[in-house]
């Protein structure tokens, strides 16, 4: 396997973890609790990285079988290398609130306990796919963007993309924890015992 194909699994791999030892032991409340801000909640942030990655799973599917090639506007697109830059840096920076570029991917604000465990079992299978990709030529491939159809960018962008957007969000879901007000797990076991 090369070793950008490695670091993604990897950086997966560490991100589950991460996720199940910050919330795994979440109560429905918790994981359902929405910053004062309005912002999302810890499992409308898991819930966001699913739907998001599942959008690409049709591509993944196709570079597997060996029977994705590249389309004409993906062979010839300018805007490939800046596209992927942009998404990079988009998806890095947590100072900068971004909405969801489509409402599919938009999550529900209420999420069902399992979560956690969806998200483990998600990654689990993306790395799987990341995987099946290590005889892809991740410079020369281009994928197309499943929210805007002129934005084109390599495998390999997507696949940092596909990583720090995962990160980014479960950064977001550690400031909700860290945020005043949200329900501490005593609390929830002391409403279901009296």
């Amino acid at each position: 396997m090369n070793d950008k194909i490695n670091h993604v699994i990897s950086e997966i791999e560490k991100t589950a973890a991460e996720a199940k030892d910050a919330f795994g032991e979440f109560s429905r409340e918790q994981l359902n609790s929405q910053p004062v801000d309005g912002g999302w909640s810890v499992g409308q942030c898991l819930d966001h990285i699913i739907k998001t990655n599942e959008l690409f799973r049709p591509e993944f599917e196709k570079l597997v079988s060996g029977a994705r090639k590249n389309s004409f506007w993906e062979s010839v697109s300018p805007f490939s290398g800046m596209a992927g830059r942009f998404l990079i840096k988009a998806v890095s920076e947590d100072s900068k609130k971004a909405k969801a570029p489509s409402k599919k991917v938009v999550p529900p604000s209420d999420i069902e306990p399992d979560i956690v465990e969806r998200f483990a079992s998600h990654l689990d299978a993306v790395k799987g796919q990341v995987a099946a990709c290590s005889s892809v030529d991740l410079k020369k491939t281009v994928i197309t963007s499943p929210f805007l159809a002129v934005f084109t960018y390599t495998l390999d962008d997507a696949l940092t993309v596909l990583v720090e957007h995962t990160k980014r969000h479960i950064r977001q879901a550690k400031r909700v924890v860290a945020a005043d007000g949200f329900p501490a797990a005593a609390d929830h076991e002391q409403a279901h015992s009296a």
